[in-house]
């Protein structure tokens, strides 16, 4: 079967569904279709490691797609992209023609040999599949000490599980915070019950009626009634790569989310765009990004001037510990750190080559702007002149 569409959007996540709704704020008689490869609509996914454990109602996380009047089909997933003829092919067999496309095909999580029987946590099955898990003492491991890894331990633990975490750096969020910081963290999670296990490296898994054994690399065994792994995501570039498009590291987009053919964009956790403010392209895989990289694609295919001029933030909720961060958060950086409390309440400043490349706002809140600001000015920075640019209490 052919279909025929002025907007056609891959993917149905948070970045597609923003997109939709600019469109059709854009252009009010447009016809709009979106292919989604999973089975539910769009939904919210900060929620799946953060609210859901908190209390928080599923039927929160529904993102309004209705209001876009788009044409949404699910368990459709694309498989080639014929640009000279402006044709999207799936693989039920149908053809879907249109005169400007958005890729927002997000990632997939990386995975660990052996691993079948793990929840790679990202979508709202995998979070049902742990719910079905998760009641008090269930012994639940967690392969990750990153955004994810982190979020997933905290929540269970708050929900009376028994929680191991298992990691190969040497303490939570290594990659990322100061090293004080990841250190402060990691025996903050100690003293909430994680069993955490830093320098820890996952060889394999077997799964059988009591639940699944962990053999770690140095000989020994966790045993578990579930195990989630968050081990980040691979951008899905391959329809963009298959199509001739210019990918690294992500589909490369123009200031205007244009990729390499002009009648084609891409948005999310998927594009790698231009950073101005940091001197490099960057790819981000957070909620903000998504939204808003969602809305200026949607203006920008309906011909408006909407360039995608905007540094995103991310933020986490760790217990009762909370952050958004701006730019690149990178533990190898020269790091800056201004404390009002130390370890619960402050800023860190991300410093290379004179300038900030990046702020972590620590239970410090209503200064992303201002962090945004200070990423952008051309200092020149450094450690004493950087401290206390940024209040640490709002």
């Amino acid at each position: 079967m052919q279909h025929t569409f002025d907007y056609l959007i891959i993917g149905a996540g948070m970045a597609g569904e923003a997109a939709a709704q600019a469109l059709r704020e854009a252009d009010a008689k447009a016809t709009i279709g979106m292919l989604g490869d999973e089975s539910h609509p769009p939904y919210d996914r900060p929620p799946l490691s953060k609210k859901l454990w908190k209390g928080g109602k599923e039927e929160d996380i529904w993102r309004p797609i209705d209001k876009a009047r788009a044409e949404v089909t699910l368990q459709r997933r694309a498989t080639k992209i014929d640009r000279a003829a402006h044709v999207v092919s799936d693989a039920a067999g149908d053809t879907w023609k249109y005169r400007k496309l958005l890729i927002a095909t997000g990632g997939t999580p990386r995975k660990l040999r052996g691993g079948d029987d793990f929840i790679y946590y990202r979508t709202f099955d995998d979070y049902q599949r742990l719910r079905k898990a998760v009641k008090p003492g269930a012994r639940i491991a967690v392969i990750g000490g990153g955004f994810i890894g982190s979020e997933i331990a905290a929540a269970m633990a708050m929900n009376g599980c028994k929680v191991t975490m298992l990691f190969p750096e040497d303490a939570i969020g290594a990659r990322v915070y100061p090293e004080s910081l990841a250190d402060a963290v990691t025996a903050y999670f100690r003293e909430k019950g994680v069993d955490v296990r830093a320098g820890a490296k996952v060889k394999g898994g077997s799964s059988g009626t009591g639940g699944t054994t962990l053999e770690l690399e140095n000989g020994d065994s966790v045993r578990a009634d579930a195990v989630v792994a968050g081990l980040g995501i691979t951008p899905n570039v391959k329809l963009a790569e298959d199509a001739g498009l210019a990918v690294d590291n992500g589909i490369i987009v123009n200031d205007h989310l244009q990729t390499s053919d002009p009648d084609i964009y891409a948005a999310g956790d998927v594009a790698s765009f231009p950073a101005p403010a940091l001197g490099h392209r960057l790819r981000v895989e957070h909620e903000n990004a998504a939204i808003t990289m969602g809305v200026r694609a949607g203006k920008c295919m309906a011909g408006q001037d909407a360039p995608y001029d905007e540094l995103p933030f991310f933020y986490s909720d760790l217990f009762d510990l909370g952050y958004e961060a701006v730019g690149t958060l990178d533990s190898r950086l020269e790091t800056v750190e201004q404390w009002v409390t130390p370890f619960r309440e402050g800023v860190v400043y991300y410093l290379d080559a004179g300038r900030v490349r990046g702020v972590l706002l620590w239970n410090t809140w209503g200064q992303v702007d201002a962090a945004r600001a200070l990423i952008a000015s051309p200092g020149p920075f450094d450690a004493e002149n950087v401290r206390g640019r940024l209040p640490a209490a709002a």
